[in-house]
């Protein structure tokens, strides 16, 4: 059992504990436990092999003996225990916004509420307002809550589907029967939130593939099984779907099954304007539906279904009937951003806030990864649940990853590790951090993180007004939306995007998997008004630097190139380019 695995363990035992009452003292002991274990740089089976671990400051002989249970053993009695005392159900409302440990205990100690459904029933019938700590205005966003989670409960979000998705995908290309492979639908087409996982494989043998399919480990339940179709569920709950059919037909099926619905009517229209017809069997010469082999128009690949159509190929990110048929039908289609293309992160995290890794351990990481730069863009003081640096601490921050970039030089190593600030904009608009304080930065990114429940016009003028500000390079996720969790916070993207373009002033795109935020449906726009792209992983730890990948799928959905995304510019252009911000903006 990994780190991550362990922490997550020892996270929910706090929550468990705090369910039960238990001392307080207890519960921080576990969740910071759970912290420590996050930002080891040693391995755990190492510390354990080498007795080491009970020299790790918060890690007691209790906690010494569970950890090292978990890890070698995989359970934790005690764990499925604590489970175990208490209602299932309860965990469950966890997940409602809004309810944390003290408000499920409170209802269910006072109101014997243990599901979901039951805590419905209490908030409808008016019990839970009446309760100490709640009230009408928290009972009501308890319910949309409820309603929230039921329409997303079976959405997943892209990351967890390329996780279930690329494993499988990489089983079935070393299958001796399987000729070609790909997934399909929304995976393929990189939706940030997706249903179910889609699986297309040409083969001569499709009984052996399916058979491989619905046998192999991780599927927990086989829905349907056909001659050329299968559906399972597997861990997690996801659904994945694979269909199999010949090589000739591959191409054809290909592009159904990516979709979406809307960009395959638009080219089945296409076809049918110059007298063929397109489903996913092939594109035929014939007036009326097909699947006549005879009639079939000969296409090895997709980029010659669309060139029969009079189209340059769509990468499949663009498949959404969303303007992408203007730019094919002029016969050339502009190179999308790679994830390769990018130097570097321009908003990430270290253990002054809330992050995980030190100054140099992150300089480290990303040096050893081959980036040319990395911003440390700790979270400023208003962020006090985040541990938010105020003036004096971000001052002595500079001077840390100054002395780390000046080892850095000595060696002779080109990589530079930026200084910066995620400033919070406050209610007025204004930021948290003076102006002589952020222009001694080298990237200052503004965000919202909290009163974002205010109006619409509200929170776009404090969004503009930290636009207007020379000191800010950029706004970090625009929208504050947590995919599956929150909804965006009113604003007017398009006002904001309008003075990003007369200000000079980048907006963010958050790779965060949860975020996503500028959303890609707005980068067009954004991109027409001339606005540039800043693709940030948000990295709270070294591994999230692989959200990067994310987020150029996310930037390729919305139709930009290299030239639009700011961190694709080597070191000294992009030092050019944060000074240039400095030049053209306003003063607060």
């Amino acid at each position: 059992m990994d780190k991550e695995n362990v922490a997550e363990i020892l996270q929910e035992i706090g929550v468990l504990l705090e369910l039960k009452g238990e001392n307080p003292f207890k519960t921080r002991a576990y969740a910071s436990a759970a912290r420590t274990i996050e930002g080891l740089s040693e391995s755990l089976e190492k510390l354990i092999s080498e007795n080491r671990l009970g020299e790790i400051k918060g890690i007691g002989d209790a906690l010494q003996k569970k950890i090292t249970e978990l890890v070698t053993t995989g359970e934790l009695a005690y764990y499925e225990e604590l489970k175990a005392s208490l209602p299932a159900g309860l965990l469950d409302m966890l997940k409602i916004p809004g309810m944390g440990p003290k408000k499920v205990k409170a209802v269910y100690d006072r109101l014997g509420v243990e599901t979901v459904d039951q805590l419905e029933q209490a908030c409808r019938s008016g019990r839970v307002a009446m309760l100490d700590g709640f009230g009408e205005k928290s009972q009501a966003k308890i319910l949309e809550g409820i309603q929230f989670r039921r329409q997303y409960a079976t959405r997943h979000l892209l990351v967890q589907a390329l996780a279930w998705a690329e494993p499988i995908l990489d089983e079935l290309r070393a299958h001796p029967d399987v000729l070609r492979c790909s997934t399909a639908g929304s995976v393929r087409r990189f939706k940030e939130v997706i249903g179910d996982v889609d699986f297309l494989v040409s083969s001569k043998a499709p009984a052996a593939v399916l058979d491989f399919f619905t046998g192999r480990e991780g599927v927990m339940k086989v829905l349907a099984k056909g001659d050329t179709k299968s559906s399972v569920i597997l861990e997690g709950g996801i659904q994945a779907d694979l269909r199999v059919v010949s090589d000739v037909e591959y191409p054809y099926a290909l592009a159904y099954f990516t979709g979406s619905k809307e960009h395959n009517i638009a080219m089945r229209q296409r076809a049918i304007q110059r007298g063929l017809r397109l489903n996913e069997y092939g594109l035929f010469r014939s007036k009326e539906e097909t699947r006549d082999p005879e009639l079939r128009v000969a296409c090895a690949t997709e980029d010659e279904i669309f060139s029969q159509l009079g189209l340059a190929y769509i990468p499949p990110e663009l498949r959404e009937d969303h303007g992408e048929f203007l730019v094919a039908e002029t016969g050339t289609m502009p190179r999308l951003v790679e994830w390769t293309d990018l130097k570097g992160s321009l908003h990430n995290h270290s253990n002054w806030s809330d992050g995980r890794g030190t100054v140099a351990e992150i300089a480290e990481f990303a040096r050893e990864n081959g980036f040319a730069y990395w911003a440390i863009n700790d979270h400023s003081r208003a962020s006090f649940q985040a541990h938010g640096l105020d003036a004096d601490r971000l001052r002595k921050q500079v001077l840390e990853i100054r002395e780390v970039n000046r080892r850095l030089s000595e060696e002779g190593c080109e990589f530079r590790l930026l200084t910066g600030v995620e400033v919070d904009i406050l209610g007025d608009g204004r930021l948290d951090l003076p102006d002589d304080v952020l222009e001694d930065l080298d990237v200052v990114v503004a965000s919202l993180h909290q009163g974002f429940s205010r109006q619409e016009p509200e929170n776009t003028r404090r969004l503009i007004r930290a636009a207007e500000n020379r000191q800010v390079h950029m706004l970090g996720h625009l929208t504050g939306r947590l995919l599956l969790e929150r909804e965006p916070y009113p604003v007017n993207p398009q006002a904001v995007i309008d003075v990003c373009a007369e200000t000079g002033t980048w907006i963010e795109l958050n790779a965060h998997p949860a975020r996503f935020d500028l959303d890609w449906r707005l980068w067009p726009y954004a991109k027409s008004m001339g606005v540039k792209c800043v693709i940030n992983c948000d990295a709270h730890r070294n591994e999230h630097a692989g959200f990067l990948r994310l987020g150029a799928g996310i930037a390729r959905k919305g139709g930009l190139q290299r030239e639009d995304v700011i961190n694709t510019l080597s070191l000294r252009s992009l030092m050019k380019a944060l000074q240039g911000k400095r030049e053209g903006g306003r003063r607060s």
